[in-house]
């Protein structure tokens, strides 16, 4: 089965499933798709005790796609320039600083959480891992999904400036996550003796520093280009091409590439770049070809996750370590924002029970699955990808579905 013919059947399966849920369930897309998708395997794992044709089919489509590769080197970065581009900036710059700290503190300060309390509660339940292992687990599942919150929270009617500081903060945090997953996944597959504080300190500075850095030139390049010409088919393509090139770069020169098209998709999102750099009807283009490409890969990632159950080896321990650790990540998201918003909260208008909303909107999605995926044999990766997925699916169906309700809960209270 060659690529065009794999990726024929996730765009018809996603056409077919947004569809039902469109006509029938009517929930927002990324829950609706997931919970299809999930149904639907479900039913071909039924119907392989009779025929397993459907069932091999399936599973060769999951096996042809490295979803680690697709999602964190292809995918991610233009669904997290389509988010940044519809952020509201002037918002957001006045949320820097409590966006900022929950992005890096917060996932610090969760990453070390998770691990340390998921290390006593896997001994608990007879599983031997070793704590740096832990500690990967905390850094794959702290950071938020913004593709998943972003598709969520447009429908959750989340006031304006907590919606900014959610999404804002999971545009971040996510590149920021990356950067620290792979930091302790070097220092576990190198051993803790081998990489001193300051190689640590390199590393992290260099990424996210270096993606920032690189996110900002490429924003001020492409203001420079659209701002120079009036031709919305070329403006179109200039802003794909800096997620592109910007994409190829950033992993050329080993800096965040996620944290490199944020940057310059806020840049060129900025009301006052698009009003002195393109024309309404430019900006009007630039918008909706943006929603289509989010909109598409929206629907492929999550058909994809859903059919990510074919290759994860389910057993009875491993699904209960994975319900263990749902209230278990929800707990050190609260306390890691804790200190930040009682900080932050007598200077900005925060938003009544902001940590309690922030907790329960905070999603987790496709990158956390990615980053499991990503994990050695000898790094227990059966089991965090287990873990892993119950959490997922957990944050996206249960709070997906109840966020909205819980908004509204508390603006009556």
């Amino acid at each position: 089965m060659d690529y065009f013919l794999i990726i024929t059947v996730l765009v018809s399966l996603a056409a077919a499933f947004g569809y039902i849920n469109v006509r029938f369930l009517k929930l927002p897309n990324t829950i609706g798709l997931m919970l299809i998708t999930i149904l639907f395997t479900l039913a071909v794992f039924a119907l392989s005790y009779f025929d397993a044709t459907l069932l091999n089919a399936e599973k060769y489509i999951i096996t042809q796609i490295d979803f680690r590769t697709v999602l964190l080197d292809i995918m991610l970065s233009f669904l997290l320039f389509a988010g940044a581009l519809h952020t509201n900036f002037e918002q957001l710059k006045v949320q820097r600083w409590p966006v900022f700290v929950f992005a890096t503190v917060g996932v610090l300060v969760s990453t070390f959480l998770v691990g340390i309390v998921m290390f006593y509660v896997l001994q608990l339940t007879g599983l031997e891992v070793n704590f740096i292992y832990c500690l990967l687990f905390g850094a794959l599942i702290s950071p938020t999904d913004p593709i998943a919150v972003l598709g969520i929270l447009k429908k959750a009617n989340v006031p304006k400036k907590l919606e900014v500081k959610i999404v804002g903060e999971s545009l971040f945090n996510d590149g920021v996550g990356v950067v620290i997953f792979l930091t302790i996944f070097q220092i576990a597959n190198s051993g803790p003796g081998n990489i001193g504080v300051a190689d640590v300190a390199e590393l992290f500075g260099l990424e996210v520093i270096g993606g920032i850095a690189l996110g900002a030139l490429l924003g001020w390049i492409t203001y420079r280009l659209l701002r120079s010409i009036d031709d919305y088919d070329i403006e179109v393509i200039i802003t794909l091409a800096t997620v592109m090139a910007g994409t190829a770069i950033a992993h050329k020169i080993h800096v965040s590439a996620p944290l490199a098209v944020v940057t310059a998709g806020l840049i060129v999102g900025n009301d006052t770049v698009r009003g002195s750099a393109m024309s309404k009807v430019t900006e009007t283009y630039v918008d909706k070809f943006w929603e289509l490409i989010d909109i598409l890969l929206n629907t492929i990632l999550f058909v994809l996750i859903g059919m990510e159950m074919l290759v994860i080896a389910f057993e009875g321990r491993f699904i209960v370590a994975g319900l263990l650790a749902i209230p278990i990540v929800l707990a050190c998201r609260y306390l890691s924002l804790l200190f930040p918003i009682k900080f932050f909260e007598k200077r900005l208008d925060f938003v009544p029970k902001t940590n309690l909303i922030m907790t329960w909107g905070g999603l987790r999605g496709g990158i956390s699955i990615a980053l499991a995926l990503g994990l050695t044999a000898e790094m227990h990766r059966d089991l965090f990808l287990v873990i892993t997925y119950v959490v997922v699916i957990f944050s996206i169906l249960v709070q997906g579905l109840t966020v909205g309700t819980l908004v509204k809960k508390l603006k009556e209270d």
